[in-house]
């Protein structure tokens, strides 16, 4: 039997992350990291392996990092959890002893019950690299290819797969792509982005079957008609994978996750969740949420690996922090948009500006920048942001999120100290961030 101060199941970004904080933590403890995959893939750049990066060889997670920190890799499936003799069994009948435990064991592809799902051509998106080559394969000799959800993933993968000659459909059942994340102004912005990249994009849209024989020939749709598909990507979303915790018998959350308090402490007090698979509660108002993001994930990996031995950090909740990259174009969002906070109640103030993300606008790189501010009216506090635009965005959004997680005002945002550059930046004088919190404030009088 081998024996442990640390052990972490799961090997992506939460296991991988809880395992380096752990080791920062506690230089004097032992750790194994099991999981079952030879080679991790990076779960945001799964779909860029059907486009630009063109193989999953070139889109994995190195272990260097567990090495050079000195955790041990044991390439096992964990199937059972001894509580009472805190010990782990693992498919190759080997035991492991451990001191504190981790689970880390993500997410498995959402497929739902709809006839035709189980054709040889039609493909969840599971994090599994010999699954993405059979994926890659048949993507190869697919002329027609039908991607079911356009939220990120989805849009993701079709765009990615467009560039590769197949004729792409998105199948949407909400009024717009991405309307999960964005207001409407912005999903339009982006299903325009989507359709000058010449992607098909079916909105109002609900599948009922996969037609054809062994494979799959094309998508019924409910109003009766059918897109022509020789492969079919279904992209509407994951489930808690959450089997082991199960068996024994931890305490399962309301949204069917690994219930967690805010130290990433199960019901156990000598196991820890982090990742996918955890339970999740919202930044805004606490509620339970069902967000599942890698940098959520890592997130809660270091407040997990930080607190085996005494806790250290609490998890402050999802804020919901989201982008992506249509060619040369970024969509990004951090906490509520205005649609979801007047659903939750929220009675806010809307703040919006745009212009040139240059100055002066014919510097190269030059495209409209617009921002939209959230603020909530009575406390004055940012809650939401909404940005498109060049690449930059992508790292904007993240101060945006910083500004939402420390209760930042609309004037401490309008007075914000920024630095800028004629070729990396917009003006001082009309920085999108900034000029949308004023806005906001000339609405609240």
């Amino acid at each position: 039997m081998k024996k442990s101060d640390i052990v972490i199941i799961g090997g992506s970004a939460a296991g991988l992350t809880a395992a380096i904080t752990a080791r920062r933590h506690y230089p004097e403890k032992a750790i194994i990291l099991i999981r079952k995959e030879k080679q991790v893939v990076i779960p945001c750049g799964i779909p860029y392996i059907f486009g630009t990066v063109g193989n999953p060889d070139k889109n994995l997670i190195p272990d260097t990092p567990l090495e050079k920190n000195n955790v041990e890799i044991l390439l096992d499936e964990a199937v059972e959890i001894s509580r009472e003799k805190k010990t782990i069994q693992t498919r190759s009948s080997e035991m492991i002893e451990y001191d504190k435990l981790i689970l880390a064991t993500g997410s498995l592809p959402m497929m739902p019950p709809i006839p035709g799902f189980d054709k040889v051509n039609v493909f969840p998106v599971y994090k599994d690299k010999e699954h993405l080559i059979k994926m890659q394969t048949a993507l190869k000799s697919a002329g027609k290819l039908a991607v079911i959800g356009g939220g990120f993933i989805g849009v993701e993968f079709a765009d990615e797969c467009n560039k590769n000659g197949c004729d792409v459909t998105i199948l949407e059942l909400l009024p717009h792509c991405l309307q999960l994340a964005f207001d409407n102004e912005l999903c339009e912005e982006a299903e325009k982005a989507i359709e000058e990249r010449g992607i098909h994009v079916l909105t109002n849209q609900k599948v009922v079957s996969i037609e054809g024989g062994k494979k799959a020939e094309g998508v019924k749709l409910a109003n009766g008609s059918i897109v022509e598909a020789d492969m079919v990507v279904v992209g509407i979303g994951t489930v808690p994978n959450i089997d082991i915790a199960k068996k024994a018998n931890l305490r399962i959350g309301p949204t069917g996750s690994i219930w967690v308090d805010r130290t990433m402490r199960t019901s156990d007090e000598h196991i820890f969740s982090c990742g996918d698979c955890a339970e999740k509660f919202s930044f805004f108002g606490g509620k339970p949420s069902k967000l599942k993001l890698a940098s959520i994930a890592t997130s809660e990996a270091r407040v997990a690996g930080a607190n085996l031995f005494g806790i250290q950090r609490e998890s402050v909740g999802t804020i919901g922090v989201f982008s992506t990259a249509l060619g040369e174009k970024a969509f990004a969002v951090a906490g509520l948009p205005e649609s979801i906070a007047h659903r939750q109640g929220y009675d806010v103030v809307i703040g919006n500006a745009e212009g040139p993300n240059r100055h002066p606008g014919i510097m190269p790189g030059m495209m409209k920048q617009m921002v939209k501010l959230v603020f909530e009216k009575r406390t004055k506090v940012l809650i939401g942001a909404q940005m498109v635009g060049d690449k930059a965005v992508g790292e904007l959004i993240n101060t945006a999120s910083a500004c939402i997680q420390h209760h930042m005002t609309v004037d401490d945002i309008a007075c914000f100290q920024m630095g800028t550059h004629p070729a990396l930046t917009a003006s001082p004088v009309v920085y999108q961030y900034v000029n949308a919190a004023e806005a906001a404030l000339l609405s609240l009088g």
